[in-house]
């Protein structure tokens, strides 16, 4: 994790808060920055690698690099946070950018959330405020070898291995869309429809996981009546199968697979089905697992 919080006594360090989340926080695990909790950006360039900041003297293990971040305001959520952070110390311009995934370090009465993302246009960063001595893309194979402030150090590990997975959802419409009694049958297309634009505002808020949330790429695959349903937004990639339904998802879980370094789970309650991607590696997740986490978004 990074903190750009000033050491108390410093002259160089600004004077009085600038926002009432500008203060320290203590506890039985110690002293953290931020009274809303705190949050950073971790920006990779397949490229070029990932942005570090390397931090002023005055700021909390001054000298170390990290993540340009620091802490949250109130009633902001984390991936705001983060992207408000990186674009006022780093320039950095969260439409250049698809957040992948949140990493969340939890003491308790303090937490600080690592918001991953992917840069889709190549930008070039700039310090735009005296939190930090210099700027710079480190290749993934170097980071280990900057002198790290000692949170994003030991976060590193964790976090290289999750930039290195490609995480993907596949939809088996037919048997998610099958598996509610709402009257799907009268309006399979309407009723695919429902469900891709349920699904596109999951891609908004992404899926919880074990220690933060995931915006893993929605796939989702339509047959028959229900081909046609799409997403304007581009969030969601729909697949028309032009004849059997689980072969065009056993397909589509081939061709992400082929390039290695992809995480898929797969969502459909048909036994075969799961059998079948379960040989190619990916996993499967039931329908009513879906269907919450769709309801939980629009509410």
């Amino acid at each position: 994790m990074s903190i750009n919080a000033p050491l108390p006594g410093d002259p160089r360090r600004p004077h009085g808060p600038r926002d009432p989340g500008d203060a320290w926080v203590e506890g039985d695990h110690g002293r953290f920055w931020g009274r809303f909790g705190a949050a950073g950006a971790l920006v990779h360039d397949a490229g070029r690698g990932i942005l570090l900041q390397h931090r002023v003297e005055w700021s909390d293990q001054g000298g170390t690099w990290a993540l340009p971040g620091g802490a949250l305001h109130a009633g902001e959520d984390a991936v705001t946070g983060a992207l408000r952070e990186a674009h006022e110390e780093a320039a950095v311009p969260a439409g250049h950018l698809r957040v992948l995934f949140t990493s969340v370090f939890d003491v308790g009465y303090w937490s600080y959330t690592t918001v991953a993302a992917e840069v889709l246009t190549p930008f070039e960063p700039a310090i735009t405020d005296p939190e930090s001595l210099e700027l710079a893309w480190v290749p993934l194979d170097e980071v280990e070898f900057k002198p790290l402030h000692s949170g994003f150090a030991a976060a590193w590990p964790e976090l290289r291995e999750r930039l290195a997975s490609r995480e993907f959802l596949v939809v088996d419409a037919a048997n998610v869309v099958g598996s509610r009694p709402d009257g799907w049958w009268r309006d399979r297309r309407a009723a695919a429809q429902r469900l891709v634009d349920g699904l596109v505002q999951l891609a908004r808020t992404g899926l919880p996981r074990r220690a933060g949330r995931s915006w893993p790429r929605i796939v989702v695959v339509t047959e028959g009546q229900a081909r046609g349903a799409e997403d304007p937004t581009g969030l969601v990639r729909t697949v028309a199968a032009h004849g059997d339904g689980d072969y065009a998802v056993v397909e589509t879980v081939r061709e992400l697979t082929a390039g290695g370094g992809a995480s898929i789970e797969v969502v459909t309650a048909d036994r075969g089905l799961r059998q079948r991607i379960e040989k190619l590696g990916a996993r499967a997740a039931a329908p009513g697992w879906l269907l919450d986490h769709v309801d939980s978004a629009h509410t």
